[in-house]
C-alpha cells in the first residue's frame, strides 16, 4: 500500500479530478473492498476535504462479511464464487444500501500468491459501480469490469485501486 501512496505524483492528479468531479456534482461516495482491503478508501481520504464527498469505506474480506454487511446472498456466493460480477454487483448496491452515498464501488478478486480453491489465477479482479439517481429509490448498477491483473500482491491491489478510481470518474463524467 505505501508503493501506491508514495507515487503521488501519479496517483495526485486522479484523486484531485475524483474529488473535482464529486464535489462540482455534489457525489458522495461509498467503497465496498474485498481483495484491495480498504485501499480505495485510503487513497480517496488522502485528499484533503474529502470528508465533503468521502461518505464511508467498507471491508469485506470474508464471505461472511459481504453477506452479514452488504447483504450478498449466499447462493450468489455458492453458486458464482465470491470473484464474480454478481457479488460485485451485490457489493456495490449494499454498500449504497448503507450509506448516504450515491456512487459506490466495490472489487472482489485474487491478489495472490496463490488462487483459490477452483482455480480461479491470481490477479483476477470483479469491479461494479452503483449509482443512486435523482428521484430513483433504488440504486443501479452502472457498469462492472473483469481484469487480470499482473505482478505481485502489491501491485494487483494498487492496480484494482486505481482502476476502481477511474471507474468513478467515468459513472461521474
Amino acid at each position: 500500500m505505501a508503493d501506491i501512496i508514495d507515487s503521488k505524483t501519479s496517483i495526485q492528479p486522479l484523486l484531485r479530478r475524483l474529488s473535482l468531479l464529486a464535489l462540482s456534482g455534489g457525489h458522495r461516495i461509498a467503497t465496498a473492498e474485498s481483495c484491495t482491503g480498504g485501499l480505495i478508501a485510503t487513497l480517496c481520504t488522502s485528499i484533503a476535504g474529502s470528508s465533503d464527498w468521502f461518505d464511508c469505506g467498507m471491508v469485506v474480506y470474508s464471505n461472511t462479511a459481504k453477506q452479514r454487511l452488504l447483504g450478498v446472498a449466499t447462493e450468489s456466493l455458492q453458486h458464482y464464487g465470491p470473484i464474480s460480477e454478481i457479488v460485485a454487483c451485490q457489493m456495490a448496491l449494499g454498500v449504497l444500501g448503507h450509506s448516504v452515498a450515491d456512487l459506490s464501488v466495490a472489487v472482489t478478486g485474487i491478489a495472490g500468491p496463490t488462487g483459490d480453491d477452483i482455480g480461479t489465477p491470481v490477479g483476477t479482479v470483479w469491479l461494479a459501480w452503483a449509482r443512486r439517481l435523482d428521484g430513483i429509490a433504488m440504486p443501479e448498477i452502472q457498469r462492472t469490469r473483469h481484469s487480470v491483473f499482473t505482478g505481485d500482491r502489491t501491485d494487483i491491489r494498487q492496480q484494482a485501486a486505481i482502476t476502481a478510481l477511474e471507474g468513478l470518474i467515468e459513472v461521474m463524467g
